[in-house]
C-alpha cells in the first residue's frame, strides 16, 4: 500500500531584509509621497473648487462664489464639492481596502498587487490633464479612482514593515520612510514652485489655472516612475497561508479570508481599541493636510505661491521632525511620543482659527510647526500598529487601518463641508476639527500598549 504524504509547508523563517530591500521601501514613500503632497495638499482642493465653480456659473478668478453644482442631481456648493469627494473615496475605501489586503495576505506575489495600484492610480492622475472647462464631474471621477488606488498601493506597502524588522526596528524604519517621502514630495513641490514662479504671470487666472493641472499631473508621472525602483529591489516575502494556498483564487481566498478575520476580530479588542484612536486623530490630521490649501486660498485670501512655500516648509521640517520624533520614541517609546505629537496638533488647529487673512508669513511659521509634528505622528503610528497584530494579517490589519491615513479621512472632510455650507465660514468648520484631536488623544491613552502587544501574540519593544 502506497504511503501518504502530506503536503508540508516551510514554516522557516524568512532571511532577514538586506539594506538594498528596506532602502527600495523607503523609495516607495518617495514615489507616493507627490501624489500627497502636491496632489492632495496643494493643488488638487483649489484647482477642483475653481473647476466646480465654473460649472456653477462663477466667473474665473472672482473672489466669491456661492453657486451650486448638482452632481447626480444633489445640490452641492461649489466650496463644499471637493471635501465631499473626499468623504465619499473614504466611504469607498471602507469596502475595498480591507479587501486588497486580505489578497494581499493570501497572494505570493504582493508586489503585482502594489505595482497594479500604483500604476492605477498614477495613471488616473496624468489624465487630470483632460480635466478644462467645467468638467468637475471627469475631475472628480478620476480622483476618486486615484485616491483609492493610492490607498490600496500602501496597504499592499504597509503589509512588508513587520517583515523588515523586528520589533525594537520598525520605528526607524517607518520614520525613514516618513522621511524620505517628504523629501521626495518636496523635491517635486519645489520643481513645480519653480515652474509657476516662471510661468505664471499673477493676471491670466486661466493661466494660472493651466499650470495647476499640468502640475497634478506631473505627480502622477513621478509616482509611476518611482515606483519601478521598490518593485525590482523588495523582495516577495508570501505569508505561511499564501504558500499553503495550493494555486486557489486570490480574490475567492481574500474575501474568504476576510470574512474570517471579521469573526475572529473581537479576540483582539486591544488591537481594535488602538485602530478606533487612530482612525479618530489621524482623520483630523488628513483633514488638515487635504483642506490647508483650500483653507489658505479660500478663507485667508493668500496667493498659490505662498502655499506651495508654505508646504515646502512643511516638507523639510517634517522630514527632520520624523527623524527626531523617531529618535525621541527611542527614548520615551513611541506611544508616549505619538500623545505628545497629538497636543501640539491641538496647539496648531487653535493658532490656525487666529490667523489673520492675507499675512503671508504666520502662516508660513504655522506651517513649520506642522512640519515638527507631522512626520513622526504618522510614522509612529505605523510602527506601533504593526506590533498589534497578529501574524500573517498584516495585509487585512492595515487595510483597516489605511481607511484614516495618507489623505483617505472621511468624518472630518464630511464636518468641515457640512459647517462650510451652514455658516459659510472656513474658519469655524477649521474649529469643529478638534473634537478629532481631544477625542483620539484620550482614547489612545487608554490604550494598554505591551499588554496589547502580548495579546496580538507579539514580542513588545523593550521601550514604549
Amino acid at each position: 500500500m502506497a504511503e501518504t504524504v502530506t503536503p508540508t509547508v516551510d514554516d522557516t523563517p524568512p532571511p532577514a531584509s538586506t539594506r538594498r530591500e528596506r532602502r527600495g521601501w523607503y523609495i516607495y514613500d518617495w514615489a507616493n509621497s507627490a501624489f500627497q503632497t502636491t496632489v492632495i495638499t496643494v493643488f488638487l482642493g483649489p484647482f477642483l473648487t475653481t473647476v466646480a465653480e465654473l460649472a456653477a456659473g462663477c466667473e474665473l478668478g472672482a473672489d466669491t462664489c456661492n453657486g451650486y453644482v448638482y452632481p447626480l442631481g444633489i445640490k452641492v456648493a461649489a466650496g463644499s464639492y471637493y471635501p465631499y469627494l473626499i468623504s465619499l473615496s473614504v466611504f469607498l475605501t471602507v469596502f475595498v481596502l480591507p479587501v486588497i489586503g486580505a489578497i494581499a495576505d493570501r497572494s505570493a506575489h504582493k508586489k503585482r498587487l502594489l505595482g497594479g495600484a500604483a500604476f492605477t492610480g498614477a495613471g488616473a492622475t496624468i489624465l487630470m490633464a483632460f480635466v478644462t472647462g467645467d468638467r468637475y464631474l471627469l475631475g472628480g471621477a478620476l480622483f476618486l479612482i486615484a485616491n483609492i488606488s493610492f490607498g490600496a498601493a500602501i496597504v499592499v506597502y504597509n503589509s512588508f514593515l513587520p517583515q523588515l524588522g523586528g520589533p525594537d526596528e520598525r520605528d526607524g524604519i517607518s520614520s525613514r520612510g516618513w522621511a524620505l517621502g517628504y523629501l521626495g514630495g518636496g523635491l517635486l513641490l519645489a520643481l513645480n514652485l519653480v515652474a509657476i514662479t516662471l510661468l505664471d504671470k499673477g493676471d491670466d487666472p486661466q493661466r494660472t489655472l493651466d499650470l495647476a493641472r499640468w502640475s497634478i499631473v506631473s505627480a502622477g508621472v513621478w509616482w509611476a516612475l518611482f515606483t519601478l525602483v521598490p518593485l525590482r529591489w523588495l523582495r516577495e516575502r508570501p505569508s505561511v497561508a499564501a504558500l499553503a494556498g495550493g494555486g486557489g483564487n486570490v480574490l475567492i481566498d481574500g474575501f474568504r479570508q476576510l470574512g474570517r478575520t471579521m469573526r475572529e476580530i473581537k479576540a483582539y479588542p486591544l488591537t481594535l481599541y488602538f485602530l478606533l484612536a487612530f482612525l479618530v486623530f489621524n482623520d483630523g490630521i488628513q483633514t488638515v493636510i487635504t483642506l490647508a490649501s483650500q483653507y489658505g486660498t479660500e478663507e485667508l485670501r493668500l496667493e498659490q505661491s505662498t502655499l506651495i512655500i508654505t508646504i515646502l516648509l512643511v516638507q523639510f521640517l517634517a522630514f527632520g521632525g520624523a527623524l527626531t520624533l523617531g529618535a525621541l520614541a527611542k527614548r520615551i517609546g513611541a506611544w508616549k511620543t505619538v500623545l505628545l505629537s497629538l497636543v501640539l496638533w491641538t496647539v496648531v488647529i487653535l493658532a490656525a482659527f487666529r490667523l489673520p487673512a492675507e499675512a503671508p508669513v504666520p502662516f508660513m511659521i504655522l506651517g513649520a510647526a506642522i512640519g515638527l509634528v507631522l512626520g513622526g505622528s504618522q510614522a509612529l503610528s505605523r510602527s506601533l500598529f504593526s506590533q498589534l497584530i497578529p501574524a500573517g494579517k498584516e495585509g487585512e490589519y492595515y487595510g483597516f487601518y489605511e481607511i484614516s491615513d495618507k489623505g483617505t479621512s472621511w468624518l472630518g472632510p464630511l464636518a468641515f463641508g457640512l459647517v462650510f455650507q451652514l455658516t459659510a465660514s472656513y474658519r469655524v468648520g477649521l474649529v469643529s476639527l478638534l473634537i478629532f484631536f481631544v477625542v483620539g488623544f484620550l482614547l489612545l491613552l487608554a490604550v494598554p500598549m505591551r499588554r496589547a502587544i502580548i495579546a496580538a501574540g507579539n514580542t513588545p519593544p523593550r521601550v514604549l
